[in-house]
């Protein structure tokens, strides 16, 4: 008669596999000298380093190559982390030392925005401005959750007719004034003037399209030309990163901005890019972007990146920041311009 083993005893194979795998652990981390060993993972750091500092260099011309690293830029801190964690079970003194070039690239680039904002001004204008989503159930607690912040002005894109009335009825209390053209709106505690439609729309689009607003506030620190815009959305697929609708929008904005004849001007919308991204390039190179804050917008569940932007000419955007989530699948994002 043949005895059947415990089943509940531990299998001396499957026992031993996590030991030897300890062992092998140990040995890769004990091999050659702290300036030897850790060279690869010194390699990966340098690379990062370069990711970081010279993201400009990366050419777009192939599947957009290079909008797509600059979308995502900041989260190669965590790649530096990840490679520190490696470098110091590693024991890799040449590794820590190489770590030392992307953390000071991304420290010049991002640290600053993590810095405290200067403290309001009197003569600051807050802003708000949020893709409400089309297929928000709930435009009345949006707008509430909104108005909740105190903004002086509040942008809005995808607005769709069925919801347009509520947004107007709860916000009206507090921001008597509005303008809406196409999809995007503002409204205003300050009274709007001169509102017309901004034809931001690419060759390639046939269908109606109006996402481009252009209006005057007349603030008590002046009148200023505030810009409400929702670019073309971009994908990212198989052949990379598709955003030739966007980049040629963001270049009619660019140039509509540069023949806004009132010197002080803000740009609050949807703009699908980071400010990081060269397709923004035609606004970034002529606008103030937020000096403090990363607020990562899109998407709302998980927010990799901040595609909603508050931007301005003749002014600075001191601060920005997200709001509490709304119905959206964006999340609202609120900054401080200071006027001077």
């Amino acid at each position: 008669m043949v005895e059947q083993a415990d089943s509940g005893a531990a299998s001396p194979v499957r026992a031993a596999a996590p030991r030897r795998v300890v062992r092998r652990v140990a040995r890769w981390a004990r091999g050659g000298s702290p300036w030897t060993r850790g060279r690869v993972l010194a390699g990966l750091a340098v690379l990062t380093a370069g990711l970081l500092a010279f993201h400009r260099a990366v050419p777009n011309s192939v599947a957009r190559l290079s909008s797509l690293l600059e979308a995502f830029l900041p989260w190669l801190g965590l790649v530096v982390v990840v490679l520190l964690g490696l470098a110091l079970l590693r024991r890799s003194a040449i590794a820590l030392l190489a770590l030392l070039l992307p953390v000071a690239a991304w420290t010049y680039l991002f640290g600053g925005l993590l810095l405290p904002a200067a403290k309001p001004g009197p003569h600051d204008l807050v802003v708000v401005q949020h893709n409400v989503s089309d297929e928000n159930t709930d435009p009345a607690g949006t707008a509430r959750t909104l108005a909740d912040a105190g903004p002086d002005l509040i942008a809005l894109e995808e607005l769709v007719p069925a919801a347009l009335p509520l947004y107007e009825k709860t916000l009206a209390p507090d921001y008597p004034y509005h303008a809406v053209r196409g999809t995007v709106g503002l409204w205003s505690r300050h009274p709007l003037t001169d509102a017309r439609p901004l034809d931001i729309k690419p060759r390639g689009i046939t269908e109606t399209w109006s996402r481009g607003l252009r209006t005057v506030v007349r603030t008590p620190r002046g009148e200023i030309a505030a810009y409400v815009a929702h670019l073309p959305s971009v994908r990212v697929g198989a052949s990379g990163l598709a955003s030739s609708w966007r980049d040629e929008s963001a270049g009619l904005l660019g140039k509509a901005i540069a023949a806004e004849k009132r010197n002080r001007l803000i740009l609050l919308g949807d703009l699908n890019g980071t400010v990081d991204d060269r397709g923004l390039a035609p606004l970034t190179s002529r606008m103030n972007v937020a000096e403090r804050g990363l607020a990562f917008s899109f998407p709302a569940g998980f927010p990799l990146a901040r595609i909603d932007q508050v931007m301005a000419r003749s002014a600075a955007v001191r601060q920005i920041r997200t709001l509490p989530a709304t119905g959206s699948d964006h999340l609202p994002v609120a900054a401080r311009i200071a006027l001077g």
